[in-house]
């Protein structure tokens, strides 16, 4: 069933048919509109397009605005310009969500706003459907992320964060350029979990008659890049991976991850502040943010420090990190009175358990910026083992306001005690752990032929642009977020 507004669109459409083509195949531009805006008054001869947003139309001089993307520009359009033909047509027949181009001569208001004096315009497009007058309450939420489209049109914070995600895409590959990256693409279709603690998705490959996974994270093929001969490489990937979902959590997302032969952790913790003090210098002007109520300074280098097992060890008031059984833990944990055994019920290994109450004990009070470091070595396999004590991995992540904003470490690169850590995964899925890894024997090869030593770090793109444009939800970040089916 049509509105009534979207019946009479279409009696338009008709009408406009017999004077010219309502859909044509192109229009020549000489500027966008956010640069239009800058030109001189008295520029002549200036072809803009866009969408109307804005339309104020009176007897012999109306005005309408017109928006792309980054810009809009506001039209004048005068009855002895245009002429009384195209001027009733423009009256009569053009629409706020239709799109023109328009060719004259640029001028400042009396109000000051710069406007472009319309001496010829053409249709470019019907919309049939009315743009809505504004987005407003919890009912419009789900029309945001279903109808991204509309969003992009209405809402300037909407255009800002998705303008500000393409500038951090251009801003990665620039600066990782400079410093003598190469990208590189791995699968997405795989055949071992691999890369992260995470459950998957399956699919199978009809030619090949293989049960396949997606990816969950591209390290352990950038490593074979590395044993290949990359001295430092990285990539741009979509991840997948099959868990629950939360303001901070899509099942598809966009993981950035970079390795460097030859450096150690601590080197890509300077790295990694001199690469987001660039990002925000870029998108915000500065390295101060606000984030839910709190200012963030990433302007320094001396950001605080955790030593993750020693504040464990402190918290929880025992020397959890000598503790291999899993039940023996949890009884230890419940002893002190920090959680139940219904809290902990859920969590099968030793890497889940210590996860739960790292999460809730000390990430969760986490505001500023701050690197935790020093991670048991039971929660990932794919870290290097600290030369003093091998049950702790030379690991750090950066947080802030209890989020995770990167996670590098110090690369395991002894195919040996690699083998035995992917056991260990083996074992822990027997408990019932369903976010382990697979023994990946592809990987262990590159391994075995020989790794210099490297530092890989990885970090989500959603995350961190919730962070810097302020936002609650990573679909706020997401173009085009998955959703339920819609029953209406």
């Amino acid at each position: 069933m049509l509105s009534e507004q979207e019946q009479v669109r279409r009696e338009k459409l008709n009408k406009i048919r017999e004077v010219c083509n309502p859909y044509p195949d192109r229009y020549e531009k000489t500027h966008e509109l956010k640069d239009a805006k800058n030109l001189a008054d008295g520029t002549k001869d200036v072809r803009i397009a866009g969408r109307i947003v804005f339309a104020r139309k009176m007897g012999k001089l109306s005005f309408v605005k017109i928006r792309d993307i980054e810009g809009d520009m506001q039209l004048e359009f005068k009855i002895d310009e245009v002429g009384e033909e195209k001027y009733d047509f423009f009256k009569k027949l053009i629409d706020v969500g239709d799109f023109i181009g328009a060719c004259g001569e640029i001028f400042t208001t009396q109000t000051g706003e710069k406007t472009l004096r319309v001496h010829t315009f053409e249709f470019l497009g019907k919309a049939l459907k009315p743009l809505p007058e504004k987005f407003h309450g919890l009912t419009d939420i789900e029309t945001k992320y279903r109808e991204r489209y509309v969003d992009l049109i209405m809402n300037e914070d909407t255009r800002k964060v998705f303008i500000g995600r393409s500038k951090l895409y251009h801003y990665l590959h620039q600066f990782l350029g400079e410093n003598n990256f190469l990208e590189v693409e791995t699968p997405i279709l795989q055949t071992a979990v691999c890369g992260a603690s995470a459950r998957p998705f399956y699919t199978h490959h009809n030619a090949l008659d293989l049960d396949c996974n997606l990816r969950i994270a591209p390290e352990t093929y950038l490593k074979q890049c590395i044993a290949g001969g990359f001295s430092r490489v990285y990539e741009v990937s979509k991840c997948f991976r099959n868990e629950g979902m939360d303001t901070e959590h899509l099942q598809e997302f966009t993981q950035v991850e970079w390795y460097v032969s030859y450096w150690n952790f601590e080197d890509n913790i300077k790295f990694y502040q001199k690469f987001i003090r660039g990002l925000l210098t870029e998108l915000t002007g500065g390295t101060t943010i606000e984030y839910q109520g709190h200012v963030l300074d990433f302007g320094t280098d001396n950001w605080k420090r955790i030593n993750y097992v020693e504040e464990m060890t402190k918290i929880l008031g025992f020397d959890f990190i000598n503790i291999e059984d899993s039940q023996k833990l949890k009884d230890k944990i419940v002893s002190k009175g920090l959680f139940t055994y219904e809290d902990l019920e859920e969590y099968k290994s030793l890497s889940q358990i210590i996860d739960f109450a790292y999460k809730r004990l000390i990430r969760a009070n986490i505001i500023e910026p701050t690197i935790i470091y020093n991670y048991p070595a039971v929660l990932i396999p794919l870290a290097r083992r600290n030369d003093q004590n091998n049950k702790v991995i030379d690991v750090f992540q950066v947080l802030v306001c209890g989020t995770e904003l990167c996670k590098a470490y110090s690369e395991l690169v002894n195919p040996i005690v690699q083998r035995e850590t992917f056991a260990d995964q083996l074992k822990a899925k027997e408990q019932g752990d369903e976010e382990t890894m697979e023994m990946d024997e592809t990987f262990l090869g590159a391994m075995e032929q020989g790794m210099p030593p490297i530092s890989g770090l990885g970090f989500g793109i959603d995350r961190l642009l919730m962070i810097i444009y302020n936002v609650p939800s990573v679909r706020d970040v997401v173009l085009f977020p998955l959703m339920k089916p819609n029953d209406k």
